[in-house]
């Protein structure tokens, strides 16, 4: 499969590698004329040098492992992180009446549980979440080649549909990589005595309702995180896009590897803020849906209503945004530091300018 990929990538619109020589103004590296002593010119030992500073193709099979490995740590390091302020926004939905808000959920909680009990839930999470992480980032990366070489040169028009399409089907696989783990959390988190780990809590669910348990609530995942995560990618692409074009004093190939990875967390803050609010009422129903036995997300939603599947927003907003952030930062920082073809952002080819009418 990935070899097939790779052919793909060799000519895509995507391929880092050309894409960061045309954008730093060193042009096609076969149209390299010999100099007068028969050598090649600059540009062209320039060009050789920015490829060689890869460690690997882009397309390959390492650059799609790579990329998976930094959607483990990126997904399953920052949820873990915050598994506390989950653990209150998840009771909170379930249980209104009782965590009437953020702060008071948390002075509950240390009530009843102690500290400890705040880290309820943590190793379904980063279990879940790792693999959700190896999925969305992997995937995605994949989808977006080969969505783009369906696209050909016009993959720079259709470019946040290309975005969303890729991030969607990477996330639907990611989410049932996630599905079973997600159960168990919520049970652990939100079903005071029911279990205190993973190794109680599995076990249990599959005596009481077999695989179904694990599973039932990955359709409610896909009307949470699809959404989410199609905001997630394409309102960050865009948004690194416009923060190089109109905010960042110069360009990004001018710009060093700290200060890149500084817009790419600020990018990814906007896009966090945007996720949590599109992705919140699925939530609701995901939370409230895996804490009951026998029931289901039409039967959640009706008795919620529209006020109550808001519940939790702040929280969530605050959550998501923060880990949204430190996603693509941890993300970047992985392609960084294993030297891996980072993309500049996108310009229109001059194929397609002059197809428009745009050059003379």
């Amino acid at each position: 499969m990935f070899s097939s990929v790779a052919h793909l990538a060799r000519a895509n619109p995507f391929n880092t590698p050309h894409l960061q020589l045309v954008h730093d103004g060193l042009g096609d590296l076969r149209s390299s004329s010999p100099g007068p002593t028969g050598q090649p010119r600059r540009p062209r030992n320039l060009a050789a040098a920015a490829v060689e500073e890869y460690s690997c193709e882009f397309g390959s099979a390492k650059y799609y492992a790579l990329c998976g490995f930094g959607g483990v740590l990126s997904c399953g390091l920052t949820h873990t992180a915050v598994v506390p302020l989950d653990l209150v926004k998840c009771r909170m939905q379930v249980d209104p009446q009782k965590y009437k808000g953020i702060f008071n959920g948390f002075s509950v909680t240390l009530k009843e549980d102690g500290v400890r009990g705040l880290a309820k839930g943590w190793a379904p999470t980063f279990l879940g979440y790792s693999m959700q992480g190896l999925c969305k980032f992997g995937f995605y990366e994949v989808f977006k080649v080969l969505y783009s070489n369906m696209l050909g040169e016009n993959t720079y028009l259709w470019r946040t549909s290309l975005y969303l399409a890729a991030s969607a089907s990477a996330e639907f696989f990611a989410d049932i990589a996630l599905a079973p783990m997600e159960a168990a959390k919520v049970r652990i988190q939100t079903q005071p005595g029911y279990a205190n780990t993973l190794r109680d809590a599995a076990p249990k669910m599959y005596k009481e309702e077999g695989l179904k348990a694990f599973y039932k609530g990955v359709a409610p995942l896909w009307m949470r995180q699809i959404p989410y995560t199609m905001m997630k990618f394409a309102c960050f692409e865009r948004t690194v896009e416009a923060l190089y074009k109109f905010v960042v004093p110069k360009p990004r190939s001018e710009c060093s590897k700290p200060e890149q990875l500084v817009v790419t967390f600020v990018a990814g803050y906007i896009a966090g803020v945007f996720c949590a609010i599109v992705s919140h009422p699925a939530d609701s129903v995901v939370s409230v849906l895996n804490k009951e036995k026998g029931s289901s997300a039409s039967l959640v939603l009706k008795r919620l209503g529209f006020k109550g599947v808001w519940k939790g927003l702040f929280a969530r907003i605050i959550m998501i945004g923060t880990l949204t952030a430190l996603q693509w930062f941890i993300y970047d920082s992985v392609k960084v530091y294993f030297r891996l073809p980072r993309p500049p952002p996108p310009e229109m080819p001059e194929s397609l300018k002059k197809k428009l009418g745009l050059t003379q």
